[in-house]
């Protein structure tokens, strides 16, 4: 029994959840169509985008959920550490660098989700234009991508957070919204 106690939980469903959200977030697609820019900051912009999806679809279903869902949050940001250190930043660096990205993390979250509750596409075009598109603003690509998250967002509410929790997440085919004329 007391060794029970120093048994380190398996986090293999928390793993599969945040290696779905980041498998959706690196669809080519997303690169090439909605022209989000293929760097460093591109990509960790689109896996927080998921990653914004996935967490407010989960909020207020209890303590377990809340409990999972930290779990999830916190490898991604174990990932982000572990990511900087491969890339060669120093260990000194490393904590102020995730401090950022978690600033970041949270400041797209209130930029995002207002938006997407309201299902404003236009709002949240712009907020995406302000995070992801800073350099080159792409109206169109803006817009499709708004257009996705929202559908992302509909579509994940129609999951139970049993089946969000077991990495079998469904999102919507982001190839469908490559052509939407807006």
């Amino acid at each position: 029994m007391l060794f029970g106690l120093f048994r380190r939980r398996s986090r293999d469903a928390e793993h599969r959840v945040y290696c779905e959200i980041v498998a959706q977030a690196r669809q080519p697609v997303f690169y090439s169509d909605f022209l989000v820019p293929d760097t460093i900051d591109g990509r960790f912009d689109l896996i927080v985008a998921h990653a914004v999806l996935y967490f407010r679809r989960m909020r207020g279903e209890g303590k377990a959920v809340a409990e999972f869902t930290q779990n999830v949050f916190d490898l991604f940001f174990q990932d982000m550490d572990a990511s900087l250190r491969e890339m060669g930043v120093s260990d000194t660096r490393v904590p102020k660098k995730v401090k950022v990205m978690g600033e970041a993390f949270y400041g797209r979250a209130d930029a995002y989700i207002p938006s997407i509750d309201a299902g404003d596409a236009g709002t949240l075009a712009e907020a995406l234009e302000r995070n992801i598109y800073t350099d080159t603003p792409e109206p169109v690509a803006q817009m499709r991508l708004a257009h996705y998250m929202l559908e992302a967002a509909r579509v994940l509410e129609g999951q139970t957070a049993q089946e969000l929790m077991s990495g079998a997440i469904t999102w919507p085919d982001a190839e469908a919204f490559k052509a939407l004329a807006v």
